[in-house]
């Protein structure tokens, strides 16, 4: 059955999440997904926050982006997260935003070369072993961590071009898709991905409810520059359009509300009450 989650914006002022954590908590929301765009929430201390307000829903960081941080740093706070909430935390990582990354003085030449080489670090780190690495961004001189996550998270990557879901499908457990992302989108990532079940394909997918939605719905595609604008309806037309991310090959689908959601707490329980119970 395909998980259905929701999206907490950057956008929203970071004290509010906790109100629609417990929301989603209290509503039954399987996934609720924090991001890390720059220069908003940030995504582990986020994470932290809402996943100890909260009983039983997790958390998805979609993304982290590896020029931001140190691996063995990243490996820390994943471990730590796993260590505290158990399968409650699903990290994320991806190359981030490239103008982003370069306002930071973090933009590497070769952004696929850098994630290939943090996602092996990472995972070996995960796994609890020493990790040594002369590689070309990433450089580790006998690191172990202490305190390693016992089992071993799933690894999610964010990817959009053709390589970088070619690697995914290597080194990770799951693929990110961005917002964006048509159910033809979703199919194109599942074959470039060419990885075997149990690969979790989790795609984000701008959603929203009543009478102006389209028209909203439009609006925030051309700001974006998105070329599908994502789902507009009653609960059962979006839950039919969720139903075609899932016949595409998404095993995730994070509705994700508009930047001008009144009310991001409504949001979270309208997925989780009302559209969950039509898909089965």
């Amino acid at each position: 059955m395909t998980t259905l989650g929701a999206i907490f914006l950057p956008q929203n002022p970071p004290e509010t999440l906790r109100d629609v954590a417990r929301a989603a908590d209290e509503a039954g929301l399987e996934e609720l997904w924090l991001w890390e765009d720059c220069f908003l929430n940030g995504g582990v201390s986020a994470a932290a926050a809402a996943l100890a307000w909260t009983t039983n829903l997790r958390l998805g960081i979609g993304i982290m982006p590896v020029p931001f941080r140190n691996v063995a740093l990243c490996a820390m706070e994943i471990a730590t997260l796993r260590r505290m909430f158990a399968d409650r935390a699903i990290p994320g990582i991806g190359h981030g935003v490239q103008e982003w990354m370069g306002q930071v003085g973090a933009r590497v030449p070769s952004p696929l070369t850098l994630l290939r080489e943090y996602a092996s670090a990472l995972r070996s780190l995960l796994n609890g072993e020493t990790v040594t690495a002369a590689g070309r961004y990433v450089r580790l001189d006998a690191v172990k961590l202490d305190w390693p996550p016992t089992p071993v998270p799933p690894l999610y990557l964010a990817a959009t071009g053709p390589r970088t879901l070619a690697l995914a499908g290597e080194v990770a457990d799951g693929t990110v898709l961005s917002g964006g992302t048509s159910p033809e989108g979703v199919a194109f990532a599942k074959g470039r991905i060419g990885a075997p079940a149990p690969h979790e394909i989790a795609v984000f997918v701008p959603a929203a409810t009543g009478p102006d939605a389209p028209a909203r719905l439009a609006e925030a595609a051309a700001e974006y520059g998105l070329q599908y604008a994502g789902l507009a309806g009653s609960p059962a037309e979006i839950a039919a359009g969720v139903r075609e991310f899932a016949a595409a090959g998404a095993t995730k689908v994070i509705l994700q509300p508009l930047p001008d959601e009144p009310s991001p707490a409504r949001y979270v329980r309208f997925v989780a009450e009302e559209i969950r119970p039509l898909l089965g």
